[in-house]
């Protein structure tokens, strides 16, 4: 499907999508967070120690009485250089920078809800240093067209009573932001990305790509705002 037919048909049916965090417009604020270059709060010693990272978002929310930070589709940070997960196994090879989806940063245990119904099509715990974490991908269709939603750095409980197939309904809770040990090492967030072709891939997909692959994976992985619609309240 064209990334241009399928937001058409997403925006379509827009009004009946059901929150994917709690959020109340009048009352909530929402922080954008920048995590380029261009950000120089994030030095190496605050990127190079989990906690203290930690730290450092819980204490952008708390000075600005936002519910939550929302950080950017594709956007280019520099944050993947703490990981080798985005550096490639081989050196000298282009490092993924570009990021595919949104996060939603806020405190561990924040429940994650289903914007629509659905199907689980796979699940994973992608332990490695600076990935997802507890992972969950699941499948959707909307006027005959099939979907992937997948939603990272969730709490490892939520992908141990599950089963590929499973029905999901619009509203119910599928996720919490999970704790550092289950999440990647990242302060507690939910990355939420669309994904229109899993290219055969089970449990994971990538949420970060190689600037020189933008093109093919902004094309796959529309702005999740479609789903979200969190941007309006920036401010």
């Amino acid at each position: 499907m064209e990334p241009a037919s399928f937001e058409n048909i997403i925006r379509k049916y827009q009004f009946s999508f059901h929150r994917v965090v709690d959020f109340v417009p009048e009352t909530d604020r929402l922080l954008p967070m920048d995590f380029t270059a261009q950000n120089k709060e994030l030095t190496p010693e605050t990127l190079g120690n989990e906690h203290v990272f930690s730290e450092y978002i819980r204490q952008k929310l708390r000075s600005t009485n936002s519910r939550y930070g929302i950080g950017g589709y594709a956007e280019h940070r520099t944050i993947y250089s703490i990981s080798p997960v985005f550096d490639g196994a081989q050196a000298g090879e282009e490092p993924r920078r570009l990021h595919l989806g949104v996060d939603i940063w806020g405190l561990a245990g924040t429940p994650v809800y289903a914007f629509m119904g659905g199907m689980v099509h796979s699940f994973a715990f992608n332990a490695p240093f600076g990935d997802y974490g507890a992972t969950l991908i699941l499948l959707h269709q909307l006027d005959g067209f099939p979907f992937y939603t997948l939603y990272g750095h969730l709490s490892l409980r939520d992908i141990q009573s599950i089963a590929a197939g499973q029905y999901i309904s619009v509203g119910q809770t599928i996720g919490h932001f999970g704790e550092l040990h289950e999440n990647g090492h990242w302060p507690p967030h939910l990355h939420c990305q669309i994904i229109l072709d899993m290219e055969l891939k089970e449990g994971d997909y990538p949420g970060v790509c190689k600037f020189s692959e933008r093109e093919k994976y902004l094309a796959n992985c529309p702005d999740p705002d479609l789903i979200l619609q969190l941007n309006r309240y920036l401010k």
